[in-house]
């Protein structure tokens, strides 16, 4: 057998890496990739090169399922998800990478296994955990044991299979031999080989069965050192977090004796320019709460003198004389929404469901659909409801009122800075359903509508049309009997670029306040969906957003930081500063978009600090503590079976007497989704697009020969025959029904402003104007 022209296989410890060619595509065939086999994954790059920074592709090995073609070919598939045609370079190297697959194959579904028991009955025996340094070299003295056994078991198990596999070709090539029944010193010879293969094949058996009671054995020892390896960095935990908890306790301590020393010493000559070398630089863990990222951030915040907001503001070189009464509130009281005083005033009057059927577990290959939509329009792209979550787009966009209460608290603000920091937790809490959500909303049918009235539960009501299909678009109102108002048209623009998706929302969200007609208007970020072909789903927000209030001039510019895996920083942060018109900073925001946002009170900047990346310093803002302004509603128990919805999207979709015909609530397919009826939603998908088809080739064809009869009407002059717009196809002449196209006045764009009628159609019961689309 001739050698390999590719690298053998070599096994590095718990690792198996070498050339082996896979099958991409019919036009290209088999490729030589660089594979790596290590934990019970196996992952492939492109070039050794990569190996550092980018994964063409990884499939778990215990729930794989390992197959073998001819004498090269192999084939690695988890189920129809994911599956590997591969091909080595001769049959001694495939049966190499064969043994080593399989070995880990065993190695990771042991390990899975090992990991579901508790292993309480062995730690509550096990020895204490050595203290200090003792323990910790006891612990690594175990793991290198562990490491260095590993090793030769799985040595052991590749000898002892490629000495049964190679002896057994060897007896079986003997016997063809002696078949032959060759006579004079030729049989002779091969009658002494095969006695001789004989005495080896004993041998070789006599050492398997020894090695195999070495691996029974070494595997027993293997997992008692595993445990105890475990309870004892179980008990290091628990007594580093005591320290810590004693460490806090005797901070707290500290500071208070602290305090109460400086409640009666003079603290007038104190310098106001920043934090002393006492008291103040004790405090920096907690109010020191935006640190310096990898990416350079814009600004930096140090801890304000806690005798700063005692001085006069005419004795403080650079604060903010105008601060109203009302700012100083914000800064003694937390944002924080108040539950018990909205529970008390909001008393639901009727009982919404808090669950809604299991997703169901059906399995499709996602590439197979999604390789021929590579750079198209995600709307146009056709999707079968496995993709989908059981909401429209015009639901999802009536969640961005999850978080009501920041805009009731808004409304109530007596300067125009506070409110301007609800508005902006408002713009960010949008986002923190989005985190685990994956699915994709249903595209709504032309003309599809969707009502939220919660106006007796808590005091606002809203309205979603469809008011275009190509591009799609979504128009919303919602109106508070507290004071607010919020509207937006959003049109989603998105592309499939074949490891991500990226999805654009282009439109502009208006908040008006009835109290001080302050208008605000923002824009929404980017969503990214990384993982499409290979891994697992996960989101990303990345962007900036300008909240601005036209009426006063002040401005809040908010930051999403995109995820990078080489940052040392939060992931999901956001990041902002609300400034007056004048461009002084009165807050500093901060916070992730999933969790929570925090609000510091600006006491003075400065420019200072490290330079940034373009040799500009940066401006230094010296913040009171900072305090909660939102955090995140937990998601209802079950929730990673019901979609990730939150409390609020699972009451969207539940049946309601009175809606339009054309609301989401009444569209089928997506109601057969959401009963676990998948295949009769998909057929029922088809047949409502279809239906949407037809409907617009009518449309056109009537706005066809309206222009026609028009033109006949007329003389037409020589010039407009050239007339570009004369000679496109037809265009579609729908219009809206509860919304009308007109100029916003403040930024200028075409947009669907709500012209009124529906809530008075249905206090009536009269849907005459609505079509057929169902």
């Amino acid at each position: 057998m001739s050698e390999p022209k590719s690298p053998t296989p070599t096994p590095a410890g718990d690792t198996y890496k070498g050339w082996v060619f896979k099958w991409t595509n019919y036009i290209k065939g088999y490729q030589r990739r660089w594979f790596v086999l290590s934990n019970g994954l196996l992952s492939y790059y492109r070039t050794q090169a990569e190996m550092g920074h980018t994964c063409r592709g990884t499939i778990n090995l215990a729930t794989a399922t390992i197959t073998v073609d001819d004498a090269c070919n192999f084939v690695i598939s988890n189920g129809g998800a994911q599956t590997y045609h591969l091909k080595a370079s001769c049959e001694v190297e495939r049966q190499r990478w064969i043994t080593a697959l399989e070995l880990a194959k065993a190695k990771a579904a042991r390990m899975q296994a090992e990991s579901d028991d508790s292993g309480d009955d062995f730690s509550s025996s096990s020895p204490p955990a050595a203290h200090g340094q003792g323990g910790g070299s006891h612990n690594s003295e175990v793991q290198s044991a562990l490491r260095t056994l590993g090793s030769k078991v799985e040595d052991l198990s590749t000898c002892n299979d490629l000495i049964s596999k190679h002896g057994s070709a060897l007896q079986r090539s003997l016997s063809e031999l002696d078949s032959l029944r060759l006579t004079g010193e030729a049989g002779d010879k091969i009658r002494q080989v095969a006695e001789r293969a004989t005495l080896f094949r004993i041998t070789s058996n006599a050492m398997i069965n020894a090695c195999r009671d070495f691996l029974t054995l070494a595997q027993g020892h293997s997992k008692r050192w595993q445990k105890a390896l475990q309870a004892e960095r179980d008990q290091r935990v628990r007594l580093e977090e005591t320290l810590e908890q004693l460490a806090k306790q005797h901070n707290h301590l500290e500071r208070a004796f602290r305090g109460a020393a400086q409640s009666n010493a003079n603290a007038d000559n104190k310098s106001v320019t920043g934090p002393g070398k006492g008291e103040a630089s004790d405090e920096d863990d907690e109010n020191e709460f935006f640190d310096a990222m990898e990416e350079a951030p814009e600004f930096i915040t140090v801890p304000a003198d806690p005798q700063f907001h005692k001085r006069s503001s005419s004795n403080v070189s650079g604060f903010n004389s105008e601060m109203c009464p009302d700012d100083q509130s914000l800064n003694e009281e937390p944002l924080a929404m108040n539950q018990e005083s909205s529970c008390q005033e909001l008393v639901p009057l009727k009982k919404r469901r808090t669950r809604i059927s299991d997703k169901p577990n059906y399995s499709l290959n996602l590439w197979s659909i999604m390789k021929n939509c590579i750079g198209k329009e995600l709307s146009k792209i056709p999707m079968p409801v496995n993709f989908n979550e059981p909401i429209s787009m015009l639901q999802r966009l009536s969640e961005d009122l999850e978080y009501h209460e920041l805009l009731d608290k808004a409304a109530k603000s007596q300067s125009s800075l506070e409110q301007m920091c609800y508005v902006a937790a408002f713009s960010v809490s949008s986002y923190s359903t989005t985190v685990h959500r994956t699915g994709k909303p249903f595209n709504p049918l032309l003309g599809e509508t969707y009502e939220l009235d919660r106006r007796r539960e808590s005091g606002y009501r809203s309205l979603c049309e469809q008011v275009s299909h190509h591009p799609p678009a979504a128009a919303h109102h919602a109106i508070s009997d507290r004071g607010w108002t919020l509207r937006q048209e959003i049109t989603v623009a998105s592309k499939f670029r074949g490891k991500y998706l990226s999805i654009m929302p282009l439109g502009t969200i208006h908040a008006i306040f009835e109290k001080g007609n302050n208008h605000y208007t923002w824009k929404k970020v980017t969503t990214t969906v990384h993982n499409i072909i290979v891994g697992k789903l996960w989101i990303d927000q990345s962007g900036e957003i300008d909240v601005v209030n036209h009426t006063t001039g002040d401005r809040c510019h908010l930051k999403f930081a995109p995820y990078s895996y080489f940052s040392r920083d939060v992931a999901r942060k956001v990041t902002g500063v609300v400034m007056d018109k004048d461009g002084k900073a009165h807050y500093v925001l901060s916070g992730t978009w999933d969790e929570k946002m925090e609000f510091s009170r600006v006491m003075q900047s400065s420019r200072g600090g490290e330079n940034g990346t373009e040799g500009k310093q940066k401006t230094v803002y010296q913040t009171l503590k900072a305090r909660e302004v939102w955090r995140r509603n937990p998601l209802p128990d079950g929730a990673e079976t019901m979609y990730y919805f939150t409390a609020l999207a699972l009451t969207l979709n539940e049946p309601e007497d009175g809606v339009a015909p054309t609301d989401s609530r009444r569209r089928p397919d997506q109601r057969l989704m959401e009963d676990g009826h998948w295949e009769e939603a998909n057929a029922e998908k088809q047949r409502l697009e279809e239906k949407q088809r037809s409907a617009r080739r009518e449309r056109e064809r009537e706005a066809a020969s309206q222009r026609t009869s028009s033109q006949s009407e007329e003389a037409v002059d020589e010039d407009s025959l050239t007339d570009p717009a004369l000679k496109s196809a037809p265009h579609d002449n729908y219009q809206a029904l509860w919304f009308e196209h007109c100029e916003d006045q403040i930024t200028g764009e075409p947009v669907h402003i709500y012209k009124g009628g529906y809530w008075e159609a249905k206090d009536h019961g009269t849907w005459e104007g609505c079509q057929d689309i169902f």
